[in-house]
């Protein structure tokens, strides 16, 4: 059977997307294993390591990664949830790609454990540690509507008003 990959296209900082929670998926069918195609590809070409279907407009519990580059794995994780966080932190800079050209330093659980399903229909259960448990987060936060630019205090958000006007203004451009 022949598949036709609609076109998808990544949303950005003040997309009402990106603000939603994102809805459970109930069926596995050829539209979700196209949009998982078509979510790494703009993944990749962004040269990200992460995304959710927010992210592409799509309001669904589906986030994609993938850290071959760190010697981590790549996957597409349906309805992700994490079922438990470490009380341990751990600041590292984060980026995203709906929030482009702005980072900052986001306090995060270094180990979680994680419950989806994946792209063939089997449950899975895994815990994670270092930047895979980040990169889920970071993920599993666009599916309920959270930025990474949330997490920041006041002060620091208010200094990237200016940046953070342009990046709305590309909703519109692309």
């Amino acid at each position: 059977m022949t598949r036709i990959a609609t076109k998808k296209r990544l949303v950005y900082y003040g997309s009402q997307a990106l603000r939603e929670k994102a809805r459970a998926i109930k069926d596995i069918d050829d539209g979700l294993i196209d949009l998982i195609e078509s979510m790494f590809n703009i993944m990749y070409r962004a040269n990200g390591i992460g995304l959710a279907a927010p992210q592409v407009d799509v309001g669904s519990r589906l986030i994609v990664l993938d850290l071959e580059h760190y010697q981590g794995p790549a996957m597409a994780l349906i309805n992700p949830v994490i079922t438990k966080r470490s009380t341990i932190l751990d600041p590292y800079e984060e980026g995203c790609l709906s929030v482009p050209g702005i980072t900052a330093e986001i306090m995060r659980p270094v180990e979680i454990s994680v419950k989806a399903v994946s792209p063939e229909g089997k449950e899975l259960a895994f815990d994670a540690d270092g930047l895979l448990a980040r990169v889920i987060q970071h993920e599993v936060d666009h599916l309920d509507g959270v930025l990474f630019i949330d997490y920041l205090e006041d002060f620091a958000r208010k200094e990237l008003t200016q940046e953070l006007k342009k990046i709305k203004k590309m909703n519109k451009a692309s």
